[in-house]
């Protein structure tokens, strides 16, 4: 089978770019043919046989006249459409499979491979993997900043509402093309062509589903995880949180509770800009930024790692992590996060942005981490994943 992958990043960016890497080398180590379309950037590590890439749009450092011409790029992309083309007509693809496309690709490329199987009457199929709730929310969080808390009301009240929080950066300008985004692809029903919908969370799916559109498309289906070797490790006496230092995350929250347990020693793998505010309390120790082995040792040797979210979070990492590592997890009833926790077994949950449930099920915790056995773990590995996923191509032809 022959799939073209689809990211506007082609390089390590973050958890989109590491699924799309990992399964398509899995998917090429099967015998299929896997080549990627996104953006040019130094760092491109994957591509296609026609070298055909958009240009790399920087939000944030680029001329004063690309900043002019970004809104209506950012919408619609003829350059992406011509790329594509190239691409679709040398490589012939069995399926393109969408991941992150929005801003820099646009949807403007399902016009184009529409276009593009219509004239070769190819039976190309497109599939889409959710990484964000981008479809239905142009901040693609469901979540406003200005009061840090979840929000829905661009499902309930429409796209418009994007624009009046200044949901995005802030910013009423960028919002507004946000919002205009939105309801230009809505308009144009361009989604309708998309044959399947892969949600990483049944909750995911609930809040897509909201759109009828896409209601009969959708299929919730875990991240997969690398297998890792459990082993027994000896548990040192903290608690560890790592992931971003930011309120979105929790983590007032988390400091809160931290300050009325000084009998807790925590340590904090991370960072973002919350930082300052977490060295001044004497029971966190800081470590920074930790990845790999480091990053791997502190969370094995943990009684328990917790995950105090408070927006919609999809299917986090983190939570998977360190039950693959044999820690249990303390995570907030929220989102995605429910789905991945049996509770009483490989962890807790609360209910979150509560200070008060947080504290009594960390001191739960602490005092019984006998309880709790993550040795049974059963995520989805890539090969596992990959088979799920080639059964929807297949089933979608």
């Amino acid at each position: 089978m022959k799939i073209l992958m689809i990211n506007k990043f082609l390089y390590p960016n973050g958890g989109s770019e590491t699924y799309v890497f990992k399964l398509g080398d899995h998917l090429k180590s099967q015998g299929h043919e896997v080549q990627y379309f996104g953006m040019e950037h130094e760092g491109r590590c994957v591509g296609n046989n026609v070298d055909a890439y958009t240009k790399d749009m920087d939000f944030h450092n680029g001329s004063i006249f690309s900043k002019i011409t970004y809104p209506i790029k950012t919408i619609y992309s003829s350059e992406a459409r011509k790329k594509i083309r190239k691409v679709l007509e040398d490589f012939k693809p069995d399926v393109c499979h969408l991941n992150n496309f929005n801003y820099q690709l646009t949807p403007s490329i399902i016009l184009e491979i529409v276009k593009w199987r219509k004239k070769t009457d190819r039976n190309c199929k497109i599939i889409y993997t959710a990484h964000d709730y981008q479809l239905v929310c142009p901040d693609h969080m469901l979540y406003n900043p200005n009061t840090n808390k979840t929000c829905e009301d661009c499902i309930k009240k429409g796209f418009f509402k994007c624009t009046k929080n200044k949901c995005i950066h802030g910013s009423k300008i960028k919002s507004l093309i946000g919002t205009v985004e939105a309801y230009f692809w809505k308009a144009k029903g361009v989604y309708k062509y998309i044959d399947k919908i892969i949600c990483c969370s049944e909750f995911m799916k609930s809040k897509l589903d909201t759109d009828p559109l896409l209601a009969d498309k959708t299929i919730a289906i875990h991240n997969f995880i690398e297998n890792v070797k459990q082993k027994e490790s000896s548990k040192g006496d903290y608690v560890i949180y790592f992931g971003r230092f930011s309120e979105e995350k929790g983590i007032k929250t988390l400091l809160d509770v931290c300050k009325g347990l000084p009998q807790i020693q925590f340590i904090f793998a991370g960072s973002g800009p919350l930082e300052s505010e977490i060295n001044n309390i004497e029971n966190i120790k800081n470590v920074g930024f930790k990845k790999d082995a480091e990053l791997e040792k502190l969370i094995r040797e943990a009684k328990f790692s917790i995950c105090p979210s408070e927006w919609y979070e999809n299917c986090p990492f983190s939570v998977m992590e360190s039950q693959m590592y044999g820690t249990p997890v303390l995570g907030a009833d929220i989102g995605g996060i429910p789905e991945l926790i049996q509770v009483g077994k490989t962890g807790e949950l609360f209910e979150s942005g509560n200070t008060a449930y947080l504290q009594d099920k960390i001191e739960k915790m602490w005092n019984n981490i006998s309880d709790y056995d993550c040795k049974n773990i059963d995520f989805d590995s890539v090969e596992r994943y990959a088979e799920k996923l080639v059964n929807v191509y297949i089933a979608n032809k």
